[in-house]
């Protein structure tokens, strides 16, 4: 497996003229990925997911050439992912005028009839369980679960306390096992 170029290569090429478009195509393959699935997870529909990372990249796009390292770029893309998906989510609240639990209901439909979820049961229940969470502890759940970041990173991401961001893991996991345990 290819390793990718290192962020501050491509941030260096980004800001000449001649290597920007190198550049933007290297961020794709290295960061693509991982934002399709951080939003995919909250969102739970492919094609939603796939409008969104490509917003989310034409952001990046606009955005990168201020980009200023105080921040990790990676950190720095999964808060642009983060706010078009709660962008995304609270217009769909609105426009459908649905309380956030009957739309977890519609995303868990949506879930279940998707082509695209290839999980196995037990995969498709912590799923379910995921979507019974507030949208901050889902957030926070999916960074740490699935994304294997550290709670300094979210924390950058979310803008919340590690200590805050720390309680929300445990009580979404609390949730989660209350959720799978019900269910048996």
């Amino acid at each position: 497996m290819p390793t990718h170029p290192e962020d501050a290569e491509i941030l260096s090429k980004f800001q000449e003229e001649r290597t920007r478009n190198e550049a933007f195509n290297l961020l794709l393959k290295k960061y693509q990925q991982k934002i399709y699935w951080h939003v995919r997870r909250m969102v739970i529909d492919h094609d939603d997911a796939d409008d969104i990372v490509q917003d989310v990249f034409v952001k990046i796009w606009k955005s990168l050439g201020g980009f200023r390292n105080d921040a990790q770029l990676y950190t720095w893309m999964y808060r642009i992912a983060t706010n078009e998906c709660i962008t995304f989510l609270n217009k769909k609240k609105q426009k459908n005028n649905v309380s956030l639990d009957d739309m977890n209901y519609d995303l868990a439909d949506t879930l279940a009839a998707s082509t695209y979820f290839d999980g196995d049961k037990a995969q498709y229940k912590l799923q379910q369980a995921l979507l019974t969470l507030p949208e901050k502890q889902r957030l926070v759940f999916n960074m740490k679960y699935y994304d294997d970041m550290k709670y300094e990173e979210i924390s950058d991401v979310l803008g919340t306390s590690v200590g805050a961001l720390k309680a929300s893991f445990h009580l979404a996991v609390k949730k989660i096992e209350a959720f799978l345990l019900s269910k048996d």
